[in-house]
């Protein structure tokens, strides 16, 4: 069998970062970027304030309360059109850039409105003083121009999106999104809701699939459900290894089948079928196949057992696929958790991943629970649970005790 990492390390050194591509922001979301980001603007672009209030010299509300000369007011998006002298206040509003003369912002909470004087100029009493610099936003406070403010590696999230477009990075170098062929097998399978026939089961493991890949930053091309048929199966394959940057199938993968799975991927595509030393997802089959331009298109074989082609998927595929969309980040995030039952198991050679819900404690700590129940045909069990619990080889692991855990979510 092999060890887990041995058969990880192996699937990653056949899977290669794509090459970067540059494609408008608009359409970068949650893709990593290829190259860093240097500003070429400050943020903000001028000194504003960051309340609602009235612009001042902080030397005339010094011995505040004061009574000053409204002279003008400027909403956001709004010019100054005059500087403020001795005595004299701007009414002005959140993110409104700050006029000449003044240097402090009192809040419109700390101001009493009151008639206007005999030029017929109104007059505000403010009621607090404030020193140089309150609530006002300089210029380049966030940013300045050659700040490096996202290096290559980083995940174009909403919040980078938001910085990116104040900065004005229109056109960005990136990992681009893959497009992953996924399919079903078998003439036993039926996705089109009618009654079900003697032997046959729902589809299931196919739409699964669909949606930990959407979930993992892919496009999918659903190629529904081929029948036990070697030339359809091929012509799909063939086809969908031209239009797409890997494939993923399950079923068709363990010891001693015969699967049209397995003879049409035996035969076109440089296959290694594997036995990993972990439960559930103990067969698995990783290969590529080769497009006339001598492109190497990876195919993930997922074993069959629903249960088993999640966990395979999660361990096997997942990582590969985001090592080919550039991200540094490969793997789920793992934590040492409480075990709150016992995880009893006996040897047999392998690390068994139980399926589990968790929570954080009082104490701090993340707990774990397995869920229901933990054969390898039981996804409804399986669906609820948000991590996995690895349970090492041996007896197992006693409530109260230390289990490593790997999250399924994040």
């Amino acid at each position: 069998m092999w060890p887990l990492e041995d058969a990880q390390r192996f699937v990653l050194d056949s899977c290669p970062t794509k090459a970067p591509v540059v494609v408008d922001r608009a359409v970068a979301a949650d893709l990593v970027l290829a190259e860093s980001v240097v500003s070429t603007e400050i943020v903000p672009p001028f000194d504003n304030t960051a309340v609602d209030g009235y612009a001042v010299r902080a030397i005339d509300v010094e011995a505040a309360p004061v009574e000053l000369r409204v002279v003008g007011e400027i909403a956001a998006g709004a010019a100054p059109d005059r500087p403020i002298g001795a005595g004299e206040t701007i009414r002005i509003m959140t993110g409104a850039p700050m006029p000449d003369g003044a240097d402090a912002v009192v809040m419109v909470e700390d101001s009493e409105r009151l008639d206007v004087d005999a030029d017929g100029i109104e007059r505000v009493r403010l009621s607090r003083s404030v020193p140089a610099g309150s609530a006002v936003r300089g210029a380049g406070d966030d940013v300045r121009i050659g700040d490096e403010i996202f290096p290559a590696g980083v995940v174009v999230t909403p919040a980078v999106a938001a910085v990116l477009a104040s900065v004005n990075a229109q056109r960005l170098s990136v990992f681009p999104r893959l497009r992953v062929a996924v399919l079903s097998t078998g003439d036993e399978l039926v996705d089109d809701g009618s009654p079900l026939a003697p032997g046959q089961i729902r589809e299931s493991n196919k739409t699964m699939l669909a949606g930990m890949l959407l979930e993992s930053g892919c496009d999918v091309v659903d190629l529904g459900v081929i029948r036990d048929d070697e030339a359809a199966l091929e012509h799909a394959l063939r086809t969908s290894a031209l239009e797409c940057d890997a494939i993923v199938s399950s079923g068709g993968v363990s010891m001693g089948d015969y699967d049209v799975v397995k003879a049409v991927l035996g035969r076109i595509a440089d296959m290694t079928w594997m036995q990993i030393a972990i439960k559930p997802a103990k067969p698995f089959a990783f290969g590529t196949l080769m497009r006339d331009d001598g492109t190497r298109v990876p195919i993930f074989g997922l074993p069959g057992n629903p249960v088993s082609s999640l966990v395979s998927y999660e361990l096997m595929a997942r990582p590969a696929l985001r090592k080919m969309m550039g991200h540094r980040q490969l793997t789920r995030q793992r934590v040492v958790a409480i075990a709150d039952a016992d995880f009893r198991r006996g040897p047999d050679g392998k690390v068994h991943f139980a399926r589990v819900n968790g929570h954080f404690a009082d104490d701090g700590r993340y707990h774990v629970t397995p869920v229901g129940s933990q054969g390898s045909h039981q996804l409804a069990a399986t669906a609820s649970a948000d991590a996995m619990a690895l349970i090492p080889d041996g007896d197992g692991i006693a409530a109260g005790d230390d289990v490593e855990t790997l999250l399924l979510h994040g």
